[in-house]
C-alpha cells in the first residue's frame, strides 16, 4: 500500500476522470486535507444537521415516554414499576450504587453481592453487563446536578441521548457512502418515521441493546471511513482507535456482543476471500475485534463466557489458517474457488475445535441455552427442553412478521432499499468474478502491474461492499429472529438513503435511458431525495403531531399494592421466590433478596429458575415446599396471569412447558405425546388457594389481591420423608 503508484495509461486516466465527476467531492476533499472555505462550510453544515437530527430523535422518544406514562406526575414506586422485567433488575444496581455510603462501598457491594441470588455471593460486574449503571451513578454523584435533576431522570435522559448518538452514527454512514449529507438527512427521517421497527427505547429503557446499538452504529461508521481509499496514515490510526473504542463500549454494554461480532467477522472473512480488502485492513479489523473482546474480558474480571465465544474462536482460526494457507489468492477461477472452499472448511473446523476445547478447559456452560434455542428453532434439538421452550414460545424470538415489511413500505423505505440491494449485489457479483478470474503470479505483482491491479480491486468500493454484506447478513438474522430486527432496520435506512442519494443507481438508470449527462445526473440525484423528503413530511407530519398529543397515564394498582405491602410488612432480608419478571421489580422497588432473576446467562441460575417455577406445575405441596426451602425462600408470590395464562397457545404456556419437562399431560383439550402420563397431583398454584390441610400446614397466605397471592413458608414441625436431590428432574 505504501509502494509507488504505477503510471496510468491515458485511457485509464480518462475513465477515472469521468468516474470522479459523478461523485460529490466534498467529503473526499476534507478527508484528504482540503480545508478550503467551501469544504469547511459544507462539512460544518453536514455535522450540524446530524446533531440536529440526533437531538430531534432524543426529544421525540423522551416525549413519547412522558406522554405514555405521565412519568413526571406518578409516584416513585410507579416509576420503578414501569421498568419492566430485566430493565428493573439493571436499574436496581444504579439505585443501589446511589444509595451506598460511598462509591467504594457501592462497588464492593456489587462485587460481593448476596441479594440478587439467595444463599449465593456473586460478582455482578463479572456476571452482568452493568458498567453503564456504575458509570452513571458515579457521574451523578460527582456532577453538581442533584439539586435540580432526580436520579431517575439523569438515567433515562442519558439513554435517550444515546439515541441521538445512534442516529448520528447512521447519518455518518449514509453520508460517507453517498458522498452527500442529504443521504444522512433521509436516513434520520426514515429512522424516526419507522420508530416502531427501529427502536423500542421508549418502553424498554434499561434494555442492554439500547446502550450498545448506538456504539455499534458508530463502529460501522468508523469501519466505513477506514475502508475508504486515500486516507492518510494519521487518519487511519484515528479510525483504528475509534473502531476499538466503539467496539469496546459495544461489547461492554451487551451480553450478546459475541454473536453480533461473529456475524461481523464473517463479513470481513468473506471480503478477504474475494480480494475486496487488503491484508492490512483484514488483519486490523480482526485485531480490533479481538482487542475489544479481551479488554471486556479483563474489565469483567476474566469472564470465561468471552473466552469461550464463537467470535473469538473464529477470528483466531481465520488468522491462523490465513497465515498458514498463503497461496489462497493464486491460480485460475476454478482453482481459487476450490481453495476458498477448502480454506473455509479449515477455518470452520478449527473454529469449532478451539471453541470446544476452550469450553471444556473452562467448564463453560453459560451460553448453552442459546445454542439449545438455535437447535430447537431449526428442528435439530430436543423439543421439550424448558430453556429452549421459553425462547421459542416468545413472539420476539419467532420469525419476522410480514406486517413489518408493510410498515417499512408505507414510508417508502423498503422500495429503494430493495432496488439498491439488487443493484449492488449484481455489481458485487461481477466484481468478485473479475477478482477471482485475475491470476496473481507466484512471484507477486511487478511494479508496473500493481497500479492496474489496485484499480481493478477498486472497481467495487470496499466500504460499500462491507455495508452491503452487513445489511444482507443482519437482515437474514432479523428475518429468522424478530428481536434482532433492531440491528438491521437502522442500518437499512442508511443503505436505502445511499441508494437514493448515491451515484450507482442513478448512473445505471440514466445510462439505460441514454440521458447520461452531467447536468441531468446532478439534477436527478438531488431532486429525487428532496421530493421524497417533502412527500414524507407532508404525509407523516400530522401523524407525528397526533402521536405526540396522545396522553396516557401509568395504571397498575395491583402491582403498586404488592410492592407497598412487601416494603412495609416483610423483613428487609426476606427472600422472595416467583417469576423472573416480577422478582426483578421486587428487587428494584423493595430491595428484598431474590431466588432467581431474568439475567439468564448462568447454568445454575437456569436450573434454579426451573425448580422455582414448579409452583406452576402439577406437584405436591411437600415437593414445592422442599424446593423453595432449598433455595432459601421465605415467601413465594403466585401470579394469576401465569397460573391461568391465556396469552400463549397450548403447548407454549409456562405451565405447559413445565408439564412437558416433567413428563406430564398438559391441561385442556388437545393432543399429547404418547409417552406423557397424568400427573399424580393437582396444579400447585390452583390447589393452594383451596386452603386444604396439606397446604395450610406448610404455607400461610399473607397477601392477596386480584392479581397476586403471597404465601409465607412455615417451619416444619416434623421431618418430611426424604426427597430426591432434584425433585424437578424430568421423568
Amino acid at each position: 500500500m505504501k509502494g509507488k503508484e504505477a503510471p496510468l495509461s491515458p485511457e485509464v486516466q480518462s475513465q477515472q476522470s469521468n468516474c470522479c465527476t459523478l461523485h460529490h467531492q466534498r467529503p473526499e476533499k476534507t478527508l484528504q486535507g482540503d480545508w478550503s472555505w467551501g469544504a469547511i462550510i459544507c462539512t460544518s453544515i453536514g455535522w450540524s444537521v446530524s446533531v440536529g437530527f440526533g437531538l430531534l430523535c432524543c426529544i421525540y422518544v423522551a416525549t413519547l415516554h412522558e406522554n405514555d406514562l405521565w412519568f413526571s406526575n406518578i409516584k416513585e414506586v410507579e416509576r420503578e414499576i414501569s421498568f419492566r422485567t430485566e430493565c428493573g433488575l439493571y436499574y436496581s444496581y444504579y439505585k443501589q450504587m446511589l444509595n451506598a455510603p460511598s462509591i467504594y462501598e457501592g462497588l464492593s457491594e456489587l462485587i460481593h453481592d448476596n441479594l440478587t441470588e439467595s444463599k449465593r455471593t456473586i460478582n455482578l460486574l463479572q456476571r452482568m453487563n452493568i458498567y453503564q449503571e456504575v458509570f452513571l451513578s458515579v457521574l451523578y454523584r460527582l456532577l453538581p446536578v442533584q439539586s435540580y435533576l432526580e436520579p431517575v431522570y439523569f438515567y433515562i435522559y442519558t439513554v435517550f441521548s444515546l439515541q441521538a448518538v445512534y442516529v448520528i452514527g447512521l447519518y455518518l454512514t449514509a453520508w460517507l457512502l453517498a458522498g452527500s449529507w442529504l443521504a444522512g438527512v433521509l436516513t434520520g427521517v426514515w429512522y424516526i418515521l419507522n420508530r416502531v421497527d427501529t427502536t423500542r427505547v421508549e418502553f424498554t429503557i434499561s434494555l442492554r441493546e439500547n446502550w450498545s446499538l448506538p456504539f455499534f452504529a458508530l463502529q460501522v461508521a468508523a469501519i466505513t471511513c477506514y475502508l475508504r481509499p486515500q486516507l492518510s496514515a494519521l487518519q487511519q490510526k484515528v479510525m483504528v482507535w475509534l473502531m476499538y473504542a466503539t467496539t469496546l463500549c459495544f461489547c461492554l454494554t451487551w451480553q450478546f456482543n459475541q454473536f453480533i461480532l461473529l456475524v461481523q467477522a464473517l463479513i470481513i472473512y468473506t471480503l478477504d476471500c474475494v480480494d475486496l480488502l487488503t491484508t492490512t485492513q483484514v488483519t486490523t479489523l480482526y485485531l480490533v475485534q479481538v482487542s475489544g473482546l479481551l479488554s471486556v474480558w479483563l474489565l469483567q474480571f476474566c469472564n470465561s463466557m468471552i473466552l469461550g465465544s464463537l467470535a473469538l474462536s473464529f477470528v483466531v482460526a481465520a488468522l491462523f489458517i490465513r497465515h498458514c494457507h498463503s497461496g489462497l489468492k493464486t491460480g485460475s477461477l476454478l482453482v481459487r474457488l476450490g481453495k476458498i472452499l477448502l480454506h473455509s472448511a479449515l477455518v470452520l473446523l478449527l473454529t469449532f475445535i478451539i471453541n470446544y476445547l476452550t469450553k471444556k478447559a473452562l467448564q463453560l456452560r453459560s451460553d448453552e441455552h442459546i445454542f439449545k434455542f438455535i437447535k430447537s428453532k431449526f428442528g435439530l434439538g430436543p423439543t421439550r427442553d424448558f430453556d429452549a421452550g421459553l425462547y421459542l414460545c416468545e413472539e420476539a424470538f419467532g420469525l419476522l412478521p410480514l406486517d413489518t415489511l408493510e410498515r417499512l413500505a408505507g414510508t417508502l423505505l423498503l422500495y429503494p432499499y430493495t432496488l439498491t440491494l439488487l443493484l449492488l449485489n449484481s455489481m458485487l457479483t461481477v466484481a468478485v468474478l473479475q477478482n477471482l478470474r485475475y491470476v496473481v503470479p507466484k512471484g507477486g505483482l511487478g511494479e508496473e502491474k500493481r497500479g492496474a491491479a489496485e484499480l481493478r480491486v477498486e472497481a467495487f468500493r470496499p466500504d460499500v461492499a462491507y455495508n452491503l454484506l452487513h445489511t444482507a447478513l443482519y437482515g437474514t438474522l432479523a428475518f429468522s429472529t424478530m428481536r434482532m430486527k433492531y440491528i438491521w432496520t437502522g442500518h437499512m435506512c442508511a443503505v436505502a438513503a445511499y441508494g437514493v442519494c448515491g451515484t450507482e443507481l442513478w448512473t445505471l438508470v440514466l445510462r439505460a435511458l441514454r440521458f447520461n449527462t452531467k447536468l441531468l445526473f446532478r439534477f436527478v440525484r438531488y431532486a429525487v431525495p428532496l421530493l421524497m423528503l417533502c412527500w414524507l413530511c407532508y404525509k407523516f407530519w400530522p401523524k407525528l403531531m397526533e402521536e405526540l398529543s396522545e396522553l396516557r397515564e401509568f395504571y397498575d394498582p395491583d402491582t403498586v399494592e404488592l410492592m407497598t405491602w412487601i416494603s412495609t410488612k416483610t423483613p428487609k432480608h426476606a427472600v422472595f421466590a416467583g417469576s423472573m419478571q416480577l422478582l426483578a421489580g421486587i428487587k428494584l422497588c423493595t430491595g428484598r433478596v431474590l431466588t432467581n432473576h431474568p439475567h439468564y446467562e448462568d447454568k445454575d441460575l437456569r436450573e434454579r429458575t426451573r425448580q422455582v417455577y414448579q409452583v406452576y406445575a402439577q406437584r405436591s405441596p411437600e415437593e414445592v415446599y422442599d424446593i423453595l426451602r432449598a433455595v432459601g425462600a421465605d415467601y413465594v408470590v403466585l401470579e394469576n396471569s401465569i397460573c391461568y395464562e391465556r396469552r400463549h397457545r397450548r403447548g407454549c404456556r409456562l405451565r405447559d412447558l413445565l408439564d412437558l419437562a416433567n413428563g406430564h399431560i398438559m391441561d385442556g383439550p388437545g393432543e399429547n405425546d404418547p409417552d406423557l402420563v397424568p400427573a399424580p397431583h393437582p396444579r400447585f398454584c390452583e390447589a393452594i388457594k383451596t386452603d386444604a390441610a396439606a397446604y395450610t400446614t406448610l404455607f400461610t397466605r399473607t397477601f392477596q389481591n386480584k392479581t397476586f397471592y403471597v404465601y409465607r413458608l412455615k417451619k416444619k414441625r416434623k421431618k418430611s420423608a426424604k426427597m430426591s436431590s432434584e425433585p424437578g428432574a424430568t421423568q
